[in-house]
């Protein structure tokens, strides 16, 4: 059976819903203030809560209210209010949960030793980081073993971030000059299309969905994913959205770029497996060769480019490649152990 969507949240601004309901008092707070436009103290709630986390990188309250702060900026929920991206209350709700995250994550990700500054050593490090052998694969699983039930669950946790697919990354292009951003812009127009609209990545993915039988509206499985799935792409938003950062989100794209090929090639050969037809599979078919085109490109001309420009971001870029390959990692470790004890990696309706 495929995840039901989840009944709209009671919020709503002209006439709009908000598609998903608040965890805990910030991310009410936030979503409150989002649609309503009145503030009702999340940034003191931020405060103490992250102060009281166990772990943020898993607090279902905390990266919902930074999933739906990051929203606002993409415009990604009609019902959130334009004129509040730049809510000087809400940015500074924003910054105490970023800094709380971003500090975990300098934590908890384990970073190589960093190359030479040069555009060569770079590429190699990167393609050593990423083809380093890693635990479980989930697009083997996929490939082999998983259920109708279990592909159609890795489709909606896929919808968080793949329905915006390219976006995060974009923040960087007007940060960089020169050979990185020329090569970043070249990943960047493959990604949404190359000039056709039909071939925006983004709605490649939102066919697949739908022809799984899924709803491609975005936002529509809020509810249904659990928080290490919101982490990974509030990562990639906090280093996209963050010009300090500059450094993170080219290395993150780096990562994501040399870790696509081979795991989307499985997952349409699973999807394929399953039964499901070319509207579903098509998108990672695009995938396969585009890129390990990417990788390349993302490898030497991007991230490594940008690290002989700017010597000073190496240590950044090393770190948000490797972050990548770590968040990405436990949204796979979750669904692998939740299918391995029988259960559903989508979170329970008593947790709702």
């Amino acid at each position: 059976m495929s995840p039901a969507s989840p009944a709209p949240a009671p919020l709503t601004a002209d006439a709009v819903t908000v598609p998903f309901r608040a965890r805990g008092p910030v991310s009410a707070a936030v979503l409150d203030h989002l649609v309503d436009g009145v503030a009702t103290g999340h940034t003191v709630l931020a405060d103490a809560a992250v102060t009281a986390t166990i772990d943020i990188e898993r607090d279902d309250d905390l990266q919902l209210a930074l999933f739906a702060l990051y929203a606002s900026a993409y415009g990604s929920i009609d019902a959130f209010r334009a004129d509040l991206e730049w809510d000087p209350s809400l940015i500074a709700t924003r910054r105490v949960i970023e800094q709380a995250f971003e500090q975990s994550l300098r934590r908890t990700v384990a970073v190589p030793p960093l190359p030479e500054p040069t555009a060569d050593a770079v590429a190699r490090a990167l393609f050593a980081l990423t083809g380093a052998e890693g635990g479980p694969s989930l697009s083997r699983y996929l490939a082999r073993k998983a259920t109708l039930d279990q592909a159609s669950e890795f489709l909606v946790q896929r919808t968080v971030y793949t329905l915006r697919e390219a976006d995060p990354h974009s923040w960087a292009i007007p940060r960089l000059t020169g050979r990185p951003k020329a090569a970043l812009v070249e990943i960047q127009s493959d990604e949404y299309g190359g000039g056709r609209p039909d071939r925006v990545h983004a709605a490649l993915f939102a066919r697949s969905v739908r022809g799984a039988g899924l709803d491609d509206t975005y936002g529509a499985y809020i509810d249904d994913v659990p928080a290490v799935t919101l982490a990974s792409h509030n990562t990639m938003s906090m280093f996209g959205l963050n010009r300090r950062l500059l450094g993170a989100i080219v290395g993150h794209l780096a990562a994501f770029e040399m870790t696509s090929s081979i795991p989307n090639r499985l997952y349409a050969e699973g999807l394929r497996r399953l039964g499901f037809g070319d509207d579903v599979g098509e998108y990672f078919d695009e995938h396969v060769e585009a890129d390990a085109v990417h990788e390349q490109i993302a490898g030497r001309d991007l991230a490594g480019a940008l690290a002989e420009d700017r010597p000073e971001l190496l240590a950044d870029i090393m770190f948000g490649a490797a972050a990548c390959l770590e968040v990405d990692d436990r949204v796979g470790r979750h669904m692998l152990e939740s299918w391995a004890q029988g259960g559903s990696s989508l979170r329970a309706e008593d947790e709702r």
